[in-house]
């Protein structure tokens, strides 16, 4: 049992941690995918090492992460807002050619990533080219020009 509740809070202390950090952190996987990861290579890790940490133990860790793991999905479809407190929602950082810097400052960007993004994914050179900029709750920065013409 207490291999089991050891999980449970590592999990919920990364998962709040990873939410402090921010979404561009993680920009190209979930949070879950890497909460995952990370304990279950580690729980793997100190099987394979021996000492005090059993087979068994390790595989009990792994299974109570997944079964976390999917009841939180579970959950988060069932109830909206769970969604939105553990993934966040999308946020509109650019309307009209002009960054919201309060906005901006709360995801901890520049107007030069957003600029970035423009330029590798729409070949964009300034801000008023852009009629949207929306960080994504994946972290990722969508951009919407202006339709040409």
């Amino acid at each position: 049992m207490d291999a089991v509740l050891r999980a449970a809070a590592v999990y919920a202390l990364l998962l709040v941690l990873f939410k402090i950090a921010g979404r561009r952190t993680l920009a190209d996987i979930s949070n879950f995918d890497l909460l995952l990861l990370l304990i279950i290579g580690e729980a793997t890790q100190q099987a394979l090492l021996g000492d005090d940490f059993s087979l068994t133990k390790a595989i009990l860790v792994i299974v109570t992460l997944i079964v976390i793991d999917v009841g939180l999905s579970f959950l988060k479809l069932r109830f909206a807002r769970l969604d939105t407190l553990i993934e966040g929602t999308s946020t509109l950082i650019v309307e009209d050619g002009r960054p919201l810097r309060k906005r901006l400052r709360e995801a901890r960007l520049r107007e030069e990533d957003i600029l970035l993004v423009a330029r590798q994914t729409q070949g964009l050179e300034r801000m008023a080219q852009i009629k949207y900029a929306i960080l994504e709750k994946n972290g990722k920065i969508s951009i919407i020009p202006y339709p040409s013409g």
